[in-house]
């Protein structure tokens, strides 16, 4: 029997004041999916940066090996040289080259420094049909949704004659029939003798794909399970990762729900370019006190933009509709209007957009309400590292002061500084867009208790996620949405992930038709 194509033994990381990693133990056989799990800040990004060369040989302790011989990676290069090739979650693609060049970036067809045009795509034909993406290899990356580049990062690691390929949260920004087809193509690739390691949060996908799972903790190797015939149950999972069982995944609650507080009515936003497309197309929704309300929808249904629109018209070009607040008509016009008539909006994308990542968590805290702790234009820096200790403690944030740089915080610790910094605010409607995106099993429990406590205080919730799960689990009603128009909406005790499905699957004119 062949021996182990990847061993990596007593692995230990240390960064300044955290031992990020402590005597890993992995192994991976030939042609296996190997998946990874664990809470944010186990360690599972840390040792496959180790693997990979990222972090070079002499920066951490232990021994890896690939094929049986020692290796000593220096740079990332040296261990594509070997085979190895690691994805990470955030893409390393340039939006403004086309998909060919973006295949053969720093491994180009050269000959003497010329590049030779006709073999590059040709070669990059052949690859994104290895890899099920039928686009003409000269589309430039923008122009492609993220399902699509993830494909390109895989055509591009199958260009570098990959025999290890390492997928960090590969599906987080997919929906569900994007993520369908890329777990497909992994078990293709696996089919063809390609090892895979993958890091997920999705345990129904680790589920379905993984011949094998180690569980890591507080950097460390809890245990490493082989995958049998009978599979592997989502529990036997979160056991392991959070050290106990979770019973219940969603808090129980017995809402208290009263008046309308909040409600959008015919609301229409064209392209911020494209000014003859409509992204939003007289929406209407509406949400009560002490109620949580969701919104599902496939990529591109127009969730997000409906909410950013709404949130100062932070995304298009409104046309026509109104926002009311208790009955009353709003003016949301700019951000700072819209918070000042009582709404929060937590965004889908916290890195870029709800973050400050070089500044500490009791800046971030503070930025959505700067005015109540400072006087005559200066900030009372002394209340407010108060009020950011009192957020620390309250929603569990894992840092060693609240003047850690919140870039380096895990991606659940972050998720809950962006939920405390509107929550700071004090709004009577929080906007909640994908708020567990990729966090671990144990951080979203914790934010689903603060959503539910944030209901059962009498705050208006308005949670789009493309988790149906998530929406089943926690929302009172759920509104439907498909090309830019609500296509439904569904009291809980009557939704179901397939009754939710026909509805986010309505086209505009099969609605028409029906109305």
């Amino acid at each position: 029997m062949a021996g182990p194509l990847l061993e990596m033994r007593s692995i230990s990381k240390s960064f300044p004041g955290v031992k990020a990693l402590s005597d890993v133990e992995l192994s991976v056989a030939p042609g296996e999916v190997h998946a990874i799990c664990g809470e944010n800040g186990a360690g599972k990004s840390t040792l496959m940066k180790v693997v990979s060369g990222v972090y070079p040989h002499g920066s951490y302790g232990g021994e890896i090996l690939f094929d049986g011989e020692p290796c000593a990676f220096k740079d990332i290069r040296a261990s594509e040289q070997r085979g190895i090739v690691i994805i990470h979650q955030e893409l390393a693609l340039i939006p403004y080259l086309s998909i060919a060049e973006n295949i053969f970036l720093g491994n180009e067809h050269a000959t003497r420094g010329l590049i030779s045009w006709q073999r590059t795509l040709t070669h990059a034909k052949e690859l994104l049909a290895r890899v099920g993406l039928h686009e003409n290899p000269q589309t430039r990356i923008a122009d492609i949704g993220v399902g699509k580049q993830q494909l390109v990062e895989i055509a591009k690691a199958l260009a570098k004659e990959v025999r290890l390929l390492i997928l960090d949260e590969p599906t987080a920004a997919l929906n569900d029939e994007d993520s369908r087809k890329l777990l497909d193509l992994i078990l293709e690739l696996k089919a063809q003798g390609i090892a895979c390691i993958i890091i997920s949060h999705k345990l129904n996908e680790i589920a379905r794909v993984a011949d094998a799972v180690t569980i890591l903790r507080d950097g460390r190797t809890i245990e490493t399970i082989a995958v049998g015939a009978e599979g592997i149950s989502e529990d036997r999972i979160i056991r392991g990762m959070v050290g106990r069982d979770l019973e219940h995944r969603y808090p129980e609650r017995t809402p208290d729900i009263g008046e309308v507080a909040f409600a959008v009515e015919d609301w229409t936003v064209l392209h911020p370019i494209d000014l003859h497309r409509k992204v939003v197309d007289g929406a209407s929704v509406n949400v009560r006190r002490g109620e949580i309300v969701g919104i599902a929808g496939l990529m591109g249904a127009g969730r997000t933009e409906l909410a950013m629109s709404v949130f100062g018209r932070s995304y298009g070009r409104r046309t026509g509709g109104r926002v009311l607040m208790d009955g009353k008509e709003i003016r949301t016009r700019t951000v700072p209007e819209a918070i000042s008539n009582g709404i929060a909006y937590v965004t889908e994308d916290r890195k870029h957009l709800g973050l400050n990542l070089m500044d500490g968590i009791s800046r971030n805290i503070s930025l959505s309400a700067l005015g109540k702790v400072s006087r005559r234009g200066w900030v009372n820096e002394h209340e407010e590292t108060k009020v950011a200790e009192k957020f620390r403690a309250t929603m569990n944030i894992k840092a060693p002061t609240v003047f850690a740089e919140t870039g380096k915080l895990s991606g659940g610790n972050q998720q809950k500084v962006v939920l405390s910094k509107w929550i700071f605010s004090e709004p009577e409607v929080l906007i909640l867009d994908e708020p567990t995106r990729g966090i671990d099993i144990g951080a979203k429990a914790e934010i689903y208790t603060v959503i539910a406590d944030l209901a059962a205080q009498g705050k208006a919730v308005l949670v789009i996620s493309s988790e149906l799960p998530e929406l089943l689990g926690m929302c009172d009603r759920i509104y439907t949405m498909a090309e830019g128009r609500i296509t439904g909406e569904v009291d809980r005790a009557d939704a179901t992930q397939e009754s939710l499905m026909r509805l986010m699957t309505v086209s505009a004119a099969t609605q028409n038709e029906q109305v």
